[in-house]
């Protein structure tokens, strides 16, 4: 029983059917990310038409000047179980950057306020995300760095404040050459995601990405950690559902 901790399955034309399919390849539980009000609403309805869905409510950076005023009301929702995504893209600049840390400073605020954590996506903004992380800790909150590609001290300086790291499909790609990262992690401290639409894994490169195929980012982690896949995901699903109350959810 496997857990996608980071999907996006709000384009979907057949969200049903490919949550089944999931089901059938042993990912039993999804987490569907939120990345503005219009994508959290439709990650809501999802998780209150789906056993095994989850939520998450948040701006990404991509779209900070939007503004969080309608998705505050959303966190707390039935169903949702952290902020975000939300965090800083310096390699788009899709917002200003300025924006992008006064929505990333919010939304840390939003999720010590509602006790929930965040979710948290950094691109080329590795000393803004480590001051972001210093003041979450200050606050009491703390997270998870999604899709992860940045360095082992970013990762280290995360950890140590309590964080989580998530590895997706790109560590399955041939330009992937960092296997050393996978093992910088410590095991309770492991998430993996697919990111669905995006990033399918290998062999399914270049397609439209589905939960289901998390599988393969798994055994890609284990094998460069030297453990077992099956014991991997298992441990993998045990940190989602601490780091997102999951069973607590489910109950």
């Amino acid at each position: 029983m496997w857990t996608d901790s980071h999907c996006h399955l709000q384009g979907e034309t057949d969200p049903a059917g490919v949550i089944a399919t999931a089901g059938e390849a042993g990912v039993t539980r999804l987490v569907c990310v939120g990345t503005d009000a219009a994508t959290t609403r439709q990650a809501i309805g999802l998780a209150a038409a789906h056993e095994g869905v989850w939520a998450t409510a948040g701006l990404h950076p991509h779209d900070a000047t939007q503004g969080l005023e309608s998705v505050v009301p959303l966190v707390s929702a039935p169903g949702v179980v952290a902020v975000g995504e939300c965090g800083l893209d310096y390699h788009y600049d899709n917002s200003p950057r300025e924006s992008q840390r006064v929505a990333f400073a919010a939304q840390i605020a939003l999720a010590a306020e509602t006790n929930k954590p965040l979710v948290v996506h950094t691109r080329d903004a590795e000393d803004d995300t480590r001051a972001m992380i210093d003041d979450a800790r200050t606050a009491g909150a703390t997270g998870v760095l999604h899709c992860y590609t940045g360095t082992p001290a970013l990762a280290e300086f995360a950890i140590d404040a309590g964080w989580y790291i998530s590895f997706s499909g790109i560590i399955t790609f041939k330009k992937w050459t960092d296997d050393d990262l996978l093992r910088v992690v410590p095991s309770n401290r492991l998430l993996v995601e697919s990111d669905s639409p995006y990033l399918a894994p290998v062999p399914f490169r270049g397609k439209r990405n589905e939960p289901a195929w998390v599988s393969h980012t798994i055994e890609k982690l284990a094998a460069a950690r030297a453990d077992d896949a099956g014991h991997l995901g298992r441990i993998t699903a045990a940190n989602a559902e601490r780091l997102f109350g999951l069973a607590l959810e489910a109950a």
